[in-house]
């Protein structure tokens, strides 16, 4: 068998097949009666059942392609040959080709021209011939994105050929050949309602996307030696094109039609619809890198224009050879079509609106375990059965059938599904947005969370504290005006600070500086003081600030002179002065350790030149030999409730982890105020000396040597910091392992390092959440199990709030119109507070308020109706990370946080209690079948009516406001479970032998026709009975309220269920409607009898609530042993190592 293991992000293995002739085929000649209905309607979608697997490529015409983890259900696509300059064999699978390679003798995406060398772009002119445009039309075509919009009718035959709903309908057919026809039709009937909701949901979400389109505009583009003009749709990987603000007939920017690199000129960009950021970006040339260098869109992708960002002004460079006819910048298209950002986003969004559960796999694990149960029952049942010669052989049969089908309930994917659109839309409602739902879960797990520091944990608005460095006092000078003017100017003039349609725009920290140096910045890129006499600074080069670099310079001229000026980081801008002050270090640092925000500053004067010379300088020459300036200090404040949040996380079993690129002595300070840093922290330098590494406290009056054997040892008194050049030395090494799952604090860090951080978090067994900004932190946001983009927006008007939400809520609103008063207050309050408030506001509570809150709650039960997910747009998501957040806080992450453990629970629950009833209904069906024993089909029914409910009820049970210490079990097979379900079943099937031994004893006289229809007599009354107790007791007993979601008393729809359930039996069973027991086919109870049934009901209620809280109390869930699984990656690295 040929077998391809690409093991990409979105396929993981491809196996070769080709399509067995028809009489062959085993969906035909073992089951050509039992399948001759089916044939015309199902087949023909299951390509699997009618191919065979090959192991010569030329012999196969079609593939099964296996995704990879959580990205869908395996497919079955056509394999397509042509000859074009040689033989090509591909496959399209999810609006992306894979191309096989002779040479690799493997499939691979196909290459678009997005990792060759600036120099091979820079003298790229476009493709020179026609020939060259067929054969890139041919590869590559055209840039749109195009999927078929399905019908209603398509997509619920789709749904309904699916082998669960065939195998639904399939145990609904057996139901109707036992006669239970109202109990049939009404599963039938759930089961279309929910199919064809699901549908409908699908259907929307492509409508939705389907008004995602490239812009229909007319670019100039370079072809074959000429500028022509051609639509946008037709754009090709390596054209060169001119590109602009553009504008439609009702004044609307247009959107860049594909991904793209700027050659020549520059451009104010809004990436709102994949970022979600709404900053405007600024993207320059690649004019000034290396020829030699290799792109890389991750790192560089501020010379690289996104498909669907929109151009908000743009500079064309008039010294580039190739002129551009339109006064546009000069780019070359990278990827077209779903390749783009944009399409990678809606591609993501596009399959990820299939049917959605938690623990799919386990769910399969935990059926096979009922199946087992139910394939003893059904022997048992066959094996008596046939020891009568009188019974009849059909009936025997039939039974056996529906006691294995009984253990695989209908509701089951329905459930499942319920409990994670549950959390979708209540996340939806609170401004977060998830584009791959299947992550909510892991959220239930994490145990680790991880925070970005500016922008995350400290607010983007920048204070600017002073100047200091300037002399030996160490002393900050605030006052603009005794600063010397190089200092002022370097400030004024040394950032990426735009106007975009008259309005200042760029980073905070570079405003605060301009701010408080009160000088003005004009458009024509000239700075300027508001008073006083000095030069205006007129740049004349910017060379961006680079994370990697962590640096940024200007080239500027001031009255006939061109001057150099560039600020960094302290510790990168020592290396390149000419001399290095001797306080330089002890200033610097004095000031990180106060968590401030520290900038070297440093200036050079270069030669006389002309403006073009001076705009070609090489980045190396600009920065370096430079003179000192001082250091721009910033004040960075905290938000407000980031000491709270992390506080709540922290509490509720989370470790916590800062990753930031700022300073090690900056980020110390920020983790110690947010309870990341709680124990002496040390930071790991390299020694002064140069020769190995130390341990160094903040004060540096605690230094200890490194090693990599006793960073766990040392890690249980001190909290450890490390930075990104330490983390080079720990990846040559090969001590990755071994250090980084023990830091609190990683400072300095490249985005790719934030990268390596999460990966080996993953690989020791962490279950992580990483919270950041949708720009620097992208990657480790992919990486994360649980990644949430924040953006600084206000999140939008709840219109849902448990009422200790809305108490919290009102209690903020108090707090910001007394906010002297009670600013400290609101911050510190703790849970009980929350309570208290929240029984002292409802208690004000006038009549007007109830009314409106009413109306909410019928509102958000008209939404909720039909438990769809919401339909993620573009813009609310953000290709950043799979949760994006509308919010300027780390508030979201306690949201999600809780949503996962509420969705976590519910599965649970709804595991155990479909366990318990399937193991009940086995019973049920087996052993009392053969002493004659059947339901009514109005009995069957009412049942049926009754578990839907109460599923329902409990999967909208909502989390509570505060997260607990405790944790949610995250798996389904644990002690807990198994003894939970074992415990219950023995206590239940003792209630219901006793009571239907009770019942034979008052009709001995009776003999019941083990296989005559349906008709009443006591003991069936009481099988019915107690069957029906027992549901509702599964239900209330294994409920999961506190501490995760809703207690049964605050789950109000849950409760009146329970209650009327309650006494809907105990009205039958007191017969006090004979009416209505007549209806139900119920005959009237002996006294005697009905007093016991009541007694024993009680009895059976207490001790399963009993077992199951003392199994709660003794199997809590825990926070993984990760330790163990970090010795053993260890161990395996060794092994490696020797090898």
């Amino acid at each position: 068998m040929l077998r391809f293991h690409v093991g990409g992000k979105v396929v993981e293995r491809i196996d070769l097949l080709r399509k067995k002739h028809w009489p062959w085929r085993f969906d035909v000649w073992p089951f050509a009666l039992l399948y001759a209905i089916w044939l015309t309607t199902i087949l023909p979608s299951i390509d699997i059942v009618d191919a065979s697997i090959v192991n010569d490529i030329h012999h196969a015409d079609s593939c099964k392609v296996t995704p990879a983890k959580f990205s869908g259900p395996k497919e079955v696509v056509s394999l397509n040959f042509r000859e074009q300059l040689g033989e090509e064999i591909y496959f399209d699978f999810r609006k992306q080709r894979f191309i096989y390679s002779k040479e690799n003798q493997n499939f691979s995406k196909l290459p678009y021209p997005t990792k060759e060398s600036f120099g091979y772009y820079l003298k790229n002119t476009g493709h020179g011939t026609e020939s060259k445009i067929v054969v890139a039309t041919d590869k590559w075509g055209r840039n749109v994105f195009e999927y078929p919009q399905p019908t209603f009718q398509k997509l619920m035959k789709e749904h309904c050929m699916e082998p669960f709903f065939v195998f639904q309908v399939f145990c609904v057919g057996l139901w109707c050949l036992d006669e239970y026809w109202y109990y049939s039709l009404f599963t039938l009937f759930m089961l279309f309602m929910f199919e064809s909701t699901m549908a409908k949901s699908r259907l929307k979400t492509l409508t939705e996307l389907r008004r995602v389109r490239v812009d229909n505009q007319t670019l100039m583009v370079h072809r074959c030696g000429k500028w022509v003009k051609l639509s946008g749709t037709d754009l090709l990987p390596g054209d060169v094109v001119s590109v602009g603000r553009s504008s439609g007939q009702n004044g609307e920017d247009k959107s860049v039609p594909a991904d793209m690199l700027i050659l020549a000129g520059s451009a104010i960009v809004n990436e709102a619809i994949l970022t979600g950021e709404s900053t405007p970006q600024w993207k320059v040339s690649v004019m000034g890198r290396g020829a030699d260098e290799k792109l890389s869109v991750k790192r560089d992708k501020n010379h690289v224009l996104f498909g669907g960002t929109k151009i908000l002004q743009h500079t064309p460079d008039k010294s580039f050879p190739l002129k551009t006819p339109d006064g546009g910048c000069v780019a070359v298209v990278l990827r077209t079509g779903f390749e783009t950002s944009q399409g990678k986003l809606m591609r993501t969004i596009l399959f990820s609106t299939e049917r959605v559960t938690a623990n799919s796999w386990e769910s399969g694990l935990f059926i096979l375990f009922l199946v087992v149960f139910a394939i003893i029952a059904a022997g048992y049942v066959l094996k008596k059965g046939l020891e009568d010669p009188t019974r009849s052989k059909y009936k025997l049969f039939l039974s056996c059938s529906l006691i294995i089908t009984s253990v695989i309930p209908p509701e089951l994917p329905m459930e499942l599904s319920i409990a994670v659109n549950t959390s979708l839309i209540a996340l939806a409602r609170r401004g977060i947005y998830c584009t791959e739902p299947f992550r909510i879960p892991f959220a239930g797990k994490v145990d680790i969370c991880c925070f970005d520091k500016t922008g995350t944990l400290t607010s983007d608005d920048m204070e600017f504290c002073g100047v200091v460095g300037l002399n030996s006092s160490m002393e900050l000078e605030s006052d603009a005006t005794k600063l010397p003017p190089r200092t002022v100017e370097i400030m004024a003039s040394c950032h990426a600070l735009v106007f975009v349609d008259n309005k200042l725009v760029g980073d905070p920290l570079e405003k605060a500086a301009l701010k408080g140096i009160d000088w003005t910045y004009k458009s024509d890129e000239k700075a300027m003081p508001k008073r006083g006499s000095g030069h205006s600074v007129q740049i004349v080069q910017r060379h961006h600030f680079a994370s990697y670099l962590k640096r940024m310079a200007v080239v500027v001229r001031m009255e006939e002179e061109f001057l150099a000026f560039v600020k960094g980081a302290p510790e990168t801008i020592q290396d390149r002065l000419t001399e290095v002050p001797p306080f330089y270090v002890e200033t610097y640092k004095k000031y990180t350790r106060q968590g401030s925000r520290v900038l070297a500053l440093a200036f050079k004067s270069l030669p006389d030149m002309t403006v073009s010379e001076a705009r070609s300088l090489d980045r190396e020459i600009v920065e370096s030999g430079l003179t000192f300036a001082g250091f721009a200090v910033f004040n960075c404040p905290i938000r407000a409730d980031s000491a709270t949040v992390l506080s709540e996380l922290k509490s509720s079993s989370h470790d916590l982890v800062m990753i930031t690129g700022d300073q090690a002595l900056t980020a110390c300070h920020v983790a110690s105020q947010v309870h990341i840093v709680s124990k002496p922290a040390l930071i790991l330098s390299r020694r002064v000396n140069g020769e190995g590494y130390e341990w160094i406290s903040p004060d540096e009056v605690e230094r200890m040597p490194f090693s990599d054997k006793e960073v766990e040892a040392l890690s249980e008194t001190h909290d450890l910091c490390i930075g990104g050049d330490c983390m080079e030395m720990l990846q040559q090494t090969g001590a990755v392992t071994r250090v980084i799952p023990f830091v609190k604090v990683f400072a300095r860090v490249a985005p790719e390092q934030k990268e390596l951080i999460m990966t080996t978090f993953k690989t020791v067994g962490r279950i992580t959440l990483m919270c950041g900004d949708g720009t620097n932190d992208v990657g480790a946001l992919k990486q994360a199990h649980v990644g949430v983009a924040l953006l600084n927006a206000v999140p939008p008007t709840q219109t849902e709030k448990p009422s200790s939400e809305t108490s919290k809520d009102e209690s903020i609103k108090v707090a910001k119109v007394k906010k002297s008063k009670l600013a400290s207050e609101a911050e510190g309050s703790s849970k009980s507070k929350v309570a208290t408030n929240n029984s002292m506001s409802n208690r004000h509570t006038t009549a007007l308020e109830r009314q409106q809150k009413l109306k909410k709650m019928m509102e958000e039960l008209n939404d909720d109706s039909d438990g769809r997910a919401p339909i993620v747009k573009l813009g609310d998501a953000s290709m950043a990370s799979p949760f994006t957040a509308k919010h300027a806080s780390v508030c979201p992450t306690t949201d999600i946080i809780r949503q996962g453990r509420s969705t976590l629970v519910t599965t649970l629950q709804m595991f155990k209690i479909l366990g318990l009833n399937c193991l009940a209904t086995a019973y049920v069906l087996s052993v009392m079948y053969l002493d004659g024993v059947k339901l009514g089909d109005v009995q069957a029914t009412i049942s049926g009516v009754f578990t839907a409910a109460f599923f329902l009820f409990i999967s909208h049970a909502r989390p509570l406001p505060t997260l607990s210490a405790d944790r949610p079990h995250p798996n389904i097979f644990c002690f807990y479970v198994f003894l939970s379900l074992l415990g219950q079943f023995a206590i239940h099937l003792c209630f219901l032998i006793s009571s239907v031994q009770e019942a034979e004893k008052h009709m001995p006289e009776e003999c019941i026709e083990p296989d005559s229809n349906f008709h009443p007599n006591l003991v069936n009354t009481v099988s019915y009975m107690v069957n029906m107790m027992l549901q509702v007791a599964t239900f209330a007993v294994n409920y999961m309220g506190h501490p995760f979601n809703q207690s049964v008393s605050e789950n109000k729809p849950f409760l009146y269920a329970l209650l009327s359930a309650v006494g809907f039996f105990v009205v039958i069973t007191s017969d006090l409607f004979r009416g209505l027991n007549d209806s139900l086919k119920l005959v009237p109870l002996p006294e005697g009898l009905r007093n016991k049934l009541l007694g024993w009901a009680l009895l059976m209620f207490l001790t399963c609530y009993s077992w199951e809280r003392f199994l709660r109390w003794a199997f809590p869930g825990k926070i993984p042993e990760w330790k163990k699984r970090q010795r053993h990656a260890e161990a395996k690295l060794e092994k490696k190592k020797h090898v």
